[in-house]
């Protein structure tokens, strides 16, 4: 074997070779995947947008990001709803600070709605792992939250289903959490588990209802942002702090 690509192979198996060209490392990249579909009011899609904005200014989420062996995530948010139609994003946002998470923040809750129809998760979720090819970012964990208020709308025309986008997930070492909201459906969050959630790790929270999003989100943030939070919260060893 030639020595060099000796050491390549080397560095590779040990996970130390350096990130390509033009690639920022950061500890977490998550895309937050939010249901707009008709069963989601006016009010009720500003309380996600609000929820997420809080979650960002919350000073124990601030702190997880800091705590992290690069102190540094990147973060994009993707709203969905029809299948059939295209989906609102926001550019991807490094946070490393709090003036960068309030940034984002003022972003998302200036996210005006331009999508609307059934609940086309699926092809939600497939948009928001695609979003991670060629975002300038490599990073060990690679996350998509999902949140939304119902079980998936059979599609009109063929289109990405959720078992075809969890398998996409899968394929690609991207792992899925859920935060099932449980205004219409009180057993979503059974759902969720069967059917959206994949990978190791990976888990779903629950918000009784639209109020209790920005709660829900906040506890979710905590554990994807921290591993070593989640691992514990999985084994009911530990409580997030107020």
């Amino acid at each position: 074997m030639h020595p060099a690509f000796a050491l390549t192979l080397s560095l590779v198996l040990t996970g130390i070779l350096a990130p390509a060209a033009g690639q920022e490392p950061v500890d977490l990249q998550l895309v937050l995947s939010v249901d707009a579909s008709g069963s989601v009011d006016a009010d009720e899609y500003l309380l996600q947008l609000g929820g997420i904005a809080a979650g960002f200014r919350d000073p124990v989420v601030q702190r997880a990001i800091s705590d992290g062996t690069l102190g540094r995530i990147a973060v994009s948010l993707v709203v969905w709803a029809d299948a059939l139609r295209p989906k609102s994003e926001t550019a991807w946002f490094g946070i490393a600070s709090p003036q960068d998470a309030e940034l984002f923040a003022r972003t998302v809750e200036a996210m005006p709605r331009t999508v609307v129809g059934a609940t086309g998760i699926g092809a939600g979720l497939a948009w928001s792992i695609r979003k991670f090819e060629r975002n300038g970012y490599v990073s060990d964990r690679v996350v998509v939250d999902v949140s939304g208020d119902g079980r998936e709308t059979a599609p009109r025309d063929y289109t990405v289903l959720i078992e075809q986008a969890t398998a996409m997930a899968a394929a690609r070492n991207v792992v899925v959490n859920g935060l099932a909201i449980l205004s219409d459906e009180k057993d979503l969050d059974r759902w969720y588990e069967e059917n959206v959630r994949v990978g190791p790790g990976s888990f779903v929270v629950v918000a009784a209802d639209f109020a209790a999003f920005a709660k829900a989100m906040r506890l979710k943030l905590i554990r994807e942002i921290s591993p070593l939070e989640n691992l514990a919260l999985s084994a009911g060893l530990a409580e997030i702090d107020p």
